[in-house]
């Protein structure tokens, strides 16, 4: 097994922080240190983080309600809350999948199944993400259109977006914005594209997950149901991505 996806797998970070683990030499195998693409037997090999032993978790899935004013990290150098912060009671060490501005709150995933999180965080799965934003100024058909055709960002075209209005006044409209792709702060970023900033966002649903009655900074666990739903997610075989002409 290569040792990133181990790593994952133990619930100690996303295939891609693991690389950054290996490449920062704080991961050892069997005395030496580890490299990345490295193969390692689970069963035989001894792999260290920090001088400790890596081993397999139980799989934990926590659904939480971010509350604004946090980050979405395990750790923060500027000592600010983080979304781990929230979670209270939660033993295991899990690890968000995917990423929240830290003025936005809604549906956030995290868990230690690093499998599991990857599938569901690689852009070719197209896992929806569902947004309310408050914007400023009256949201019309010409703005829902180019939402739903793509609109031209710094890093490229956006994917095609469903776009609901869900209400209109002179100064201000809510709009629901579904998406599958995960750019940084794609969502302000397309809203203010097509001439209505962003002044304030809720994401309501992340991969059917919906948060219900939970608070701002209230989470659960999910029931067998929702994580099966999101297992058959990710092993539906990746969309084919458009052939450039």
């Amino acid at each position: 097994m290569r040792l990133q996806k181990y790593l994952s797998e133990c619930g100690i970070a996303s295939r891609r922080a693991s690389e950054r683990l290996i490449t920062d030499g704080r991961v050892t195998v069997n005395g030496q240190p580890a490299v990345i693409g490295m193969n390692i037997d689970p069963e035989t090999d001894k792999v260290l983080l920090d001088g400790a032993p890596v081993a397999t978790d139980t799989k934990v899935y926590v659904l939480l309600n971010k509350p604004s004013g946090t980050v979405t990290t395990a750790n923060d150098t500027h000592g600010r809350k983080t979304v781990l912060d929230c979670l209270d009671g939660v033993t295991a060490r899990v690890f968000p999948v995917g990423r929240l501005d830290m003025d936005v709150e809604g549906v956030l995933l995290l868990t230690n199944d690093g499998e599991l999180a990857h599938r569901l965080m690689h852009p070719t799965h197209e896992i929806d993400k569902v947004y309310v934003a408050l914007v400023a100024g009256s949201f019309g058909e010409e703005a829902v259109k180019k939402l739903e055709r793509g609109v031209m960002l710094e890093d490229g075209m956006t994917a095609p977006a469903k776009v609901r209005v869900l209400s209109v006044n002179e100064r201000t409209s809510r709009i629901q914005l579904t998406i599958h792709e995960g750019r940084k702060r794609e969502v302000k970023r397309m809203c203010a594209a097509v001439g209505h900033p962003v002044k304030k966002l809720k994401r309501i649903a992340f991969a059917n997950l919906l948060r219900g009655d939970l608070r701002p900074g209230e989470w659960r666990y999910l029931n067998r149901p929702e994580v099966q739903m999101l297992q058959k997610l990710a092993a539906e075989p990746p969309k084919p991505r458009p052939v450039a002409r």
